[in-house]
């Protein structure tokens, strides 16, 4: 058995932990295991754990009793009890068979991968739609096991209750139970979608384009929405360090005004529980004028976190090959460091999910920033259609609204109109007919 094994020291904090990362070896090479398991180790430590040791295991098969062979349950199990790990963590979804067998082999808790993103989540909700969310996608995801308690509300830390905890009295959860609080969430969370519906009719009617941010966890997002926005929303090297949708006000260079979304962080292998429930927050991006797929390109495994991102994307109805999409590859000023590149070619084939256009910035020192900028300005102004139209010279709230809105291209006055061509998008020039019924389509 060929076996990656890294130990890791670090300074008590909470639960002391062990990370396994099971790779079968007819995928050994596909991707990067190293990086696979630095993100690993990155989770558990997200919610506060002391990560004893981590390893990637190689495996010929997978087990259906337990994943991991009986020889490497047996070894992992002695390293448990001598170093008084509590908490296992492995990078890989579990059976609910399989989590019981481990955790009776390793005698403590075994938290699959799906597992620990819950309660990360579960931890950094700070929004009562994003508690909402995660509480549906943690209650569908306890279903189908054993649960050990449903006391999370309680805790003071947050989280799900995956971990246990001291003093956690361990219950049963009565299925029904179950199923009716997913009712009542889900009927709770229909009233966001609503309500988010309210708040987009009055953002069309403030006329405003949106950009949306999108990315893997720890791209970058949050510092370079800061950087365009002048905000101060919480940007750490953390994975999931942004959690809760944030939206702001922005100018472009050529003083249009427009609405910038920042969005939960992707992972590959997201929890389909968690796709779905964050499908209100993610309707920003589906109705999103221009979207920013943010990519570190710093990171080892930069092309397989931009597949993960355009996969999820295409779960919700976003083609590859959609030209609302631009890719901003952050984090140059790194890869200018290590002697790089800064820019690197698409895993998928040129032009594929970058239609819209590729930029290289760095959100941290603000390089690349105007050319991100001047392209977020011409994919909006791409999405405009050109429009002649006569408006009489006493209308000014008729003019007023085309110069705030769109761009005369060209004017010409006699002596009681305006004669323009003017560049709309399609949703712009219907509010105007709807507006100002002296308008016409040339």
């Amino acid at each position: 058995m060929t076996e990656a094994f890294t130990d890791i020291s670090g300074v008590r904090r909470f639960e002391r932990a062990l990370v396994l990362n099971p790779v079968l070896k007819s995928d050994k090479g596909r991707s990067n295991d190293e990086a696979a398991l630095e993100e690993a180790v990155g989770l558990a430590e997200a919610i506060d754990l002391t990560v004893i040791y981590s390893a990637t295991l190689f495996l010929a098969r997978t087990v259906p009793a337990t994943l991991f062979g009986s020889g490497q349950v047996e070894q992992y199990a002695e390293v448990i009890k001598e170093r008084e790990i509590v908490i296992v963590i492995v990078n890989h979804s579990l059976t609910p068979v399989q989590q019981r067998n481990l955790e009776r082999a390793f005698n403590c808790k075994v938290i699959d991968r799906t597992g620990i993103i819950l309660e990360i989540f579960g931890d950094r909700a700070r929004t009562r739609e994003g508690k909402l969310q995660v509480e549906l996608a943690a209650l569908d995801y306890q279903k189908s096991r054993l649960v050990r308690s449903w006391t999370h509300l309680e805790r003071q830390r947050g989280g799900f209750g995956f971990m246990g905890g001291p003093g956690e009295t361990q219950l049963e959860v009565d299925r029904r139970q179950i199923t009716d609080r997913i009712a009542r969430l889900k009927d709770e969370l229909n009233q966001v979608r609503r309500t988010r519906g309210l708040q987009r009719e009055a953002r069309s009617r403030a006329e405003h384009p949106t950009v949306a941010l999108v990315g893997y966890t720890n791209a970058g997002k949050s510092t370079l929405f800061n950087r365009l926005t002048g905000a101060d929303v919480l940007a750490k090297d953390m994975l999931f360090a942004t959690l809760d949708p944030t939206m702001r006000g922005m100018k472009l260079q050529d003083g249009r005004e427009i609405i910038l979304s920042d969005t939960v962080g992707f992972i590959s292998d997201l929890p389909t529980h968690l796709v779905e429930a964050f499908r209100a927050t993610l309707e920003e991006v589906l109705l999103a004028d221009v979207i920013l797929h943010v990519r570190d390109i710093s990171h080892p495994s930069t092309k397989s976190q931009r597949d993960a991102v355009l996969d999820i994307l295409a779960s919700l109805g976003i083609n590859l090959d959609d030209e609302r999409i631009i890719e901003v590859q952050n984090k140059i000023d790194i890869v200018e460091l290590k002697g790089g590149k800064s820019c690197v070619s698409s895993s998928r084939g040129a032009g594929q999910g970058a239609r819209g256009g590729k930029v290289c910035v760095s959100a941290l020192t603000g390089e690349g920033i105007p050319e991100l900028q001047s392209l977020i300005g011409k994919r909006i102004s791409a999405r405009r259609c050109t429009y002649d139209l006569t408006i009489s010279l006493s209308d000014g709230a008729a003019l007023s609204w085309l110069h705030a809105h769109g761009k005369i291209a060209k004017r010409r006055d006699t002596k009681t109109n305006a004669v323009l061509k003017v560049e709309l998008d399609a949703a712009d020039y219907g509010r105007f007919k709807s507006r100002f019924i002296s308008s016409k389509k040339g």
